[in-house]
């Protein structure tokens, strides 16, 4: 009789599963933080951002006391960071409404900023022992290949289906090691291209692999056109100072600092475009001067080309905040202070160097 394959997967996580720095670590929290850091973020990426994070917010209290600002510092480079937010955000939640102690149910933890399904049953079954389901990108694609699921994995019937299966081969009271087994078994042997079938504890039970359709599971659906934007930004100085404005705390890089500017519009040139946006944004007039390099960045649903200009306020002019959280200038040794996006970074990184 052919071994369940729940059990046949428990087996070899039980011996093979990955030394990672939140695995068996007795406090919920760092379970927590580690799932909302791993979404969409490679295991590697993470380790030092979360060792460095529990150094500095050791506890829920820690985090949730912390100005927003050092919290978004300590995220920079990790991206999203609306899940930096969302955990500041619901620390202090958990300590004023649960008297810093983390909800132990899927239901109470979905309640909280930031935490969907997915990561509510993650962390009540990998810190609390709840027989809940999980469903990662490795999940989802183990299970779309054992079982051979023909739908879009990213469809609503699809995603409908994997959930079910996620839930109808969760073993009662193993599921925060079942859940942690699919994705070991996800990011290490039936990964997305030239999956090692050969190592595989359960390739007896994938349907794909049985019909040799292992690489086309799980099913995407056709990728809409990514649009490109071309951005212009002005590095203004005065008294050895520059200026940076605070992103509002809504929208992408919310909260983010960042040298001002915008995207150009349709048959507007660089300059152009910058003396529009400042005058917009900033209600002040500048002139444009020398080019101050070219950045490249793409984010999840778009890219950016970004070109930065030395600029200069006319006589008279007051940058004034108008569109932004707040505004300042700022010594070039003080701009690692500030948490800023990739390219802000890179461009407030070449000032400091050039002063050097």
């Amino acid at each position: 009789m052919q071994i369940p394959f729940s059990t046949q997967i428990l087996n070899w996580y039980r011996q093979n599963a990955r030394q990672l720095p939140w695995r068996g670590h007795p406090d919920p929290y760092a379970i927590w933080i580690s799932e909302i850091m791993l979404q969409q973020t490679r295991v590697e990426t993470v380790i030092p951002y979360f060792q460095r994070w529990l150094a500095r917010f050791p506890s829920i209290f820690e985090l949730a006391a912390a100005p927003q600002q050092e919290v978004l510092n300590l995220w920079e480079g990790l991206g999203y960071y609306a899940r930096a937010r969302n955990l500041h955000r619901a620390a202090q939640i958990i300590v004023t409404e649960h008297q810093g102690k983390l909800p132990q149910t899927a239901a109470e933890l979905q309640k909280l900023p930031g935490i969907g399904r997915y990561t509510a049953g993650a962390i009540a079954s990998i810190a609390f022992g709840a027989d809940e389901a999980a469903l990662d990108g490795n999940i989802r694609r183990v299970l779309a290949r054992v079982f051979d699921v023909t739908q879009p994995a990213r469809s609503t019937e699809g995603e409908h289906l994997l959930w079910q299966l996620a839930e109808e081969n969760l073993p009662a009271g193993a599921a925060g090691e079942y859940n942690q087994a699919l994705m070991d078994l996800g990011a290490t042997i039936c990964m997305p291209s030239s999956p090692d079938c050969a190592q595989c504890p359960v390739a007896s039970h994938c349907q794909a692999r049985t019909l040799g359709v292992q690489e086309e599971r799980p099913v995407s659906q056709p990728k809409a056109s990514i649009p490109h934007y071309t951005v212009a930004a002005a590095i203004i100085r005065q008294n050895g100072t520059v200026f940076i404005a605070q992103r509002p705390q809504k929208g992408l890089l919310g909260g983010l600092w960042e040298f001002p500017g915008g995207k150009t519009e349709p048959g507007e040139s660089l300059p152009t475009c910058l003396q529009r946006e400042i005058c917009e944004e900033l209600n002040a007039e500048i002139r444009v001067g020398a080019p101050f390099g070219i950045y490249e960045h793409a984010f999840t649903h778009f890219r950016v080309t970004l070109h930065a200009f030395e600029c200069q306020l006319n006589e008279g002019n007051t940058l004034t905040a108008h569109e932004h959280e707040a505004i300042c200038w700022v010594k070039l040794a003080e701009l690692d202070d500030y948490p800023m996006g990739k390219i802000d970074r890179q461009i407030a990184q070449r000032l400091q160097k050039e002063q050097v």
